[in-house]
């Protein structure tokens, strides 16, 4: 057992998106993927935990990227625990060039819930050895409250912003959900991603990325997702999806993005 594991990935066309950078759907997946691996080889993965009927759950998650990779370019991931208590897991990434030129950093935050009762477990049935917790965290700003977001007149309190597009509606289906019958965190990222334009995309590079769930969303559900841009800064984006059934809130996330040059070269 090692208190890091690291893996090295090609980036193929399937992997970029539009511009032929590494989208962050696929980076999202990769870093749960590695994730999952390390945490199966510490043995406190979830096939650990069949019996207890529980297992993991990500609750919120940040990417911060000062350069993105280009598509058939090798970029390398590296995952170690940052803080493992009776409560929580936190754990960091590293995304770099196989040069060890930094791309980027990730960090999670990790529960485990029981597949029943919804209901966090905690961590204290895990015999977590100090050695293989590192302990280091990712050099990245941590992430700041996120405000409750309403449309129209109809605002939740004074510490909510308004929302500055056109409510988007969406109902999950089969392809959002994941083995454990709730929906993909792939899924949430790119319904985030697709509420920017094509010519947003193209004039502007995504820099960084926060999810944070509040509740799990599951098949049929019918939601919401609002966005405010900042009135400071017209580059960052607030959202809140909500359930439409009763307005509770499933997930805030809020992306930074800032302006690229014509040429990507």
């Amino acid at each position: 057992m090692k208190p890091f594991i690291e893996k090295t990935y090609f980036l193929s066309a399937s992997d970029a998106n539009a511009e032929g950078l590494l989208s962050f759907t696929s980076l999202t997946s990769n870093i749960i993927d590695i994730a999952t691996d390390h945490a199966n080889s510490l043995g406190i993965g979830n096939p650990s935990m069949t019996g207890m009927n529980a297992g993991w759950i990500l609750s919120r998650l940040t990417i911060d990227m000062n350069e993105i990779p280009k598509v058939n370019s090798f970029y390398v991931l590296k995952t170690w625990i940052e803080d493992f208590n009776r409560h929580y897991s936190a754990r960091c990434f590293s995304i770099s060039s196989p040069e060890g030129k930094i791309y980027g950093y990730s960090r999670t935050i990790w529960l485990v819930i029981d597949a029943l009762s919804h209901k966090n477990l905690g961590l204290s049935h895990f015999n977590m050895p100090s050695d293989l917790i590192l302990g280091e965290s990712a050099p990245i700003p941590m992430q700041q409250k996120h405000f409750p977001i309403h449309y129209g007149e109809a605002e939740i309190n004074n510490k909510s912003i308004p929302a500055t597009h056109k409510p988007f509606e969406y109902t999950f289906k089969y392809c959002d959900l994941d083995f454990y019958r709730h929906v993909n965190t792939v899924r949430y990222v790119t319904m985030l991603l697709n509420q920017f334009t094509l010519q947003e995309h193209d004039s502007t590079s995504v820099k960084r990325i926060e999810l944070s769930f509040l509740h799990e969303a599951s098949y049929s559900m019918e939601t919401v997702l609002l966005r405010a841009d900042s009135k400071e800064d017209p580059l960052l984006s607030s959202f809140q999806l909500s359930d439409s059934s009763n307005g509770n809130a499933l997930l805030f996330a809020r992306i930074k993005r800032e302006m690229v040059n014509e040429s990507r070269d």
